[in-house]
């Protein structure tokens, strides 16, 4: 509780120096990436919650891995747990529908469920409403850190809400549940689930602002034919008010902890109360970064973005700091909250450095979190939810997440305990070809392993490569010299990919032999969700090196070829293959720093067309905004960054190449009192049309950049050039 309460006067003392005239959630449109590939959530959250309070239209699939997809009509229910524009599908946990009689029913895996239109739905940062059409009744939601608060508005006085703990969808598939009445207006039970997140338990305490009149329960067979409650069935009288206030608290720990935080966090039956502080969580948030001009739709999406890199990760401990930890004990963080939902693989390239500048308060909790889960699992998290481990995607990219924060400053973990984890998860040498990598100085992509499914052996050898470079750096500011020679020499192993030969980064199997009958445009199991040219850049620590190992004239010709070379009109691509830009694919991770590689070969005027390109046309308010799965943060945390004006090509240790702002000012409100201010002078098309103009032209109006006033002669400025506040113009 200490933690907790420190946390918060951080968050008021942070607020003090912070614009407050602006209602910065009224900004946010969550709808943005609920169509197309977004696979986001409308519903209500707090930052970084553990409750995600959000309608589910009762379809599986792809397009409703996030449990609600724009072009539908459907809902079936309000479920307390949802995951931000991933590519699987799970959780969805704690649904209630308010209905009204005769029921609208389907066949499965719809079932019960009403029709609703899109002009009777609202939305901003934590809060939702929709109308009901079936039943006449309204829905609103908001949420608390631990605690989703709904209100029904019923067309009469008598009122039936359904609890269905029985319905699982997508990857998630229902193992056990229990629901009991604790009195007359609260009940408390469990789902326990097998998915993504394996072995997932999630308790809860739902306390109604009315009496139940009555409960019914059905059960539901399970396989091996267990037979458990499937639905609960509550009945209400409200007379004339005709509303019911529904406030739910989840615990991974146990229905102790679900009461606790039910107590702790909304202990009255008062949604407008909670709704305003929601709203002034986010406002305290969101306002850290002020941005002036632009258009409405371009604040609309800039704020949007900001709003989802900060929907995960998510709280994953109780009130007094107790959580479920990865060996599936209870354990407690004190003096600091456990944070998971790590969608690493993605998040590690923005999202985490944007961490460090927009909620610093939070960053020594995260690497707290990493380093708990590994005294608990052996190895550090690859992409962990609710405590769980689900091996998704590939890299141990805890690893830049920690290295950043150390060389940063943040010294709110033990850093030797930190580093001892790096060290530990990078020699695992039974997981995913590591042994091998280690041995051979690449993953043979012929060598399987019970991690090794889905191959990808050529973007695992570049990727631990870079974590391995992230390890070295850590270690040598710690003076551990002898570790980081180790890592810095593992660091180079990207080189034994390339081969000279085709140009490219090329699978090789064990014999040492490349890949036959290579095609650089071809999407193979070999490539993590890529082909070549996406992993051709995916050195982020050497890009010199990879320039002098391809020869700049080749490197430049490639890089241009990237954005040019078109896939054909016939091409079968991937689904994940999406806003793509000749090769570049921004709709997928491996791609995002490469607009800014041109900075590295003097043609930073490319860097500045091709992201002031990438913002306008992939980034919009609407349903469909998003080219790309929004991927816990990543997405957004790119257009964050890149409308700011600079990058992490080289996400670990604080230096950022320059771009092109997307606002005439932007204002980065910092936890130390300072203002860093970015001002641009010039339009997005006076950044662009240097590439269509004579070498001597470009020089003459090639724009200025200037630091306090010096102009900065390269391309680059640091973290610590931001933290002590100033000002950088874009002349």
């Amino acid at each position: 509780m200490k933690k907790l309460l420190t946390a918060i006067s951080v968050a008021m003392l942070f607020a003090c120096s912070t614009p407050e005239s602006i209602d910065y959630a009224s900004l946010v449109n969550p709808l943005i990436g609920t169509d197309y590939k977004g696979n986001v959530y409308p519903g209500a959250q707090a930052p970084f919650g553990m409750v995600q309070l959000s309608p589910d239209n009762g379809q599986p699939g792809w397009d409703w891995i996030a449990g609600y997809f724009y072009p539908d009509s459907t809902i079936a229910g309000f479920s307390h747990t949802h995951l931000s524009g991933t590519g699987a599908g799970d959780l969805y946990d704690i649904s209630f529908m308010p209905v009204t009689y005769p029921l609208k029913k389907a066949d499965a895996p719809l079932g019960i469920h009403s029709m609703f239109s899109h002009e009777r739905e609202e939305c901003e940062a934590g809060y939702y409403k929709v109308h009901l059409d079936s039943y006449g009744i309204d829905v609103e939601l908001t949420a608390t850190e631990r605690c989703g608060i709904q209100r029904y508005t019923y067309p009469t006085g008598a009122a039936t809400v359904i609890l269905n703990l029985g319905k699982a969808t997508n990857w998630d598939a229902t193992t056990d549940t229990y629901i009991t009445k604790v009195d007359d207006y609260t009940i408390e039970g469990y789902r326990y689930s097998n998915g993504w997140a394996r072995g997932q338990q999630v308790y809860f305490r739902t306390r109604f602002s009315h009496p139940i009149a009555a409960i019914h329960c059905d059960s539901i067979t399970l396989p091996g034919n267990k037979r458990v409650i499937g639905t609960a069935t509550l009945d209400f009288s409200l007379e004339k008010d005709r509303q019911l206030i529904v406030t739910t608290a989840l615990s991974g720990t146990g229905l102790e902890g679900a009461e606790k935080n039910l107590i702790a966090e909304a202990p009255a039956d008062d949604f407008d109360l909670y709704r305003a502080r929601t709203r002034e969580h986010w406002n305290n948030r969101l306002s850290r970064i002020e941005i002036k001009g632009g258009t409405h739709d371009e604040q609309v999406c800039f704020y949007t973005a900001l709003y989802h890199t900060m929907l995960a990760p998510t709280l994953y401990c109780d009130v007094d700091g107790t959580y479920r930890g990865a060996d599936g004990k209870n354990h407690n963080a004190d003096g600091w909250q456990n944070y998971s939902t790590f969608s690493l693989w993605d998040t590690f390239r923005a999202s985490h450095p944007l961490f460090t500048l927009t909620v610093p308060e939070c960053v020594d909790d995260m690497v707290n979190s990493f380093i708990a889960f590994y005294s608990q699992h052996g190895r550090l998290p690859v992409w962990n939810m609710w405590g769980s481990e689900t091996d998704m995607m590939i890299g141990y990219h805890s690893v830049p997440v920690i290295a950043d924060a150390y060389l940063k400053g943040f010294r709110g973990f033990d850093a030797e305990k930190a580093l001892k984890a790096c060290i530990a998860t990078a020699n695992c040498d039974e997981y995913r070809g590591i042994g091998a990598y280690k041995e051979q100085g690449f993953v043979p992509y012929d060598v399987k392993d019970q991690y090794n499914a889905d191959n990808w052996a050529m973007s695992r050898t570049l990727e631990y490569a870079y974590d391995d470079y992230c390890i070295a750096r850590m270690a040598q500011a710690m003076g551990r010299d002898s570790i980081a020679e180790v890592f810095y020499k593992r660091a180079g192993n990207w080189r034994n990919q390339y081969n000279p030969a085709t140009t490219f980064m090329q699978p090789r199997d064990s014999k040492g032999e490349f890949q036959p009958q290579f095609n650089p445009d071809e999407y193979t199991q070999h490539i993590c969700e890529s082909n070549a040219w996406h992993y051709m850049w995916s050195v982020q620590h050497d890009i010199e090196g990879l320039i002098d190992l391809v020869g700049r004239e080749r490197f430049e010709a490639k890089l241009d070829s990237m954005f040019t070379y078109s896939p054909a009109e016939n091409a079968d691509l991937p689904i994940f293959s999406t806003g793509m830009i000749g090769q570049y694919a921004h709709g997928n991770e491996p791609s995002h720093h490469v607009a800014y590689l041109f900075n590295h070969i003097g043609k930073p005027e490319k860097t500045r067309q091709y992201v002031q390109q990438i913002m306008k046309e992939l980034y919009r308010n609407t349903p469909d905004g998003l080219c790309g799965n929004e991927d816990c943060g990543q997405m957004s945390a790119w257009y964050v960054m890149s409308a700011m004006g600079f990058y992490p090509v080289d996400p670990c240790g604080g230096e950022y190449e320059l771009g092109a702002p997307l606002f005439p000012e932007v204002k980065l409100h910092l936890e130390n009192g300072k203002v860093f201010t970015i001002t641009c002078h010039f339009s997005g098309e006076a950044l662009n049309n240097t590439s269509e103009q004579s070498e001597e032209s470009q020089k003459k109006n090639a724009p200025r950049v200037c630091l306090n006033g010096d102009v900065i002669n390269s391309t680059t400025i640091s973290h610590n050039d931001i933290i002590e506040g100033g000002t950088l113009e874009f002349k």
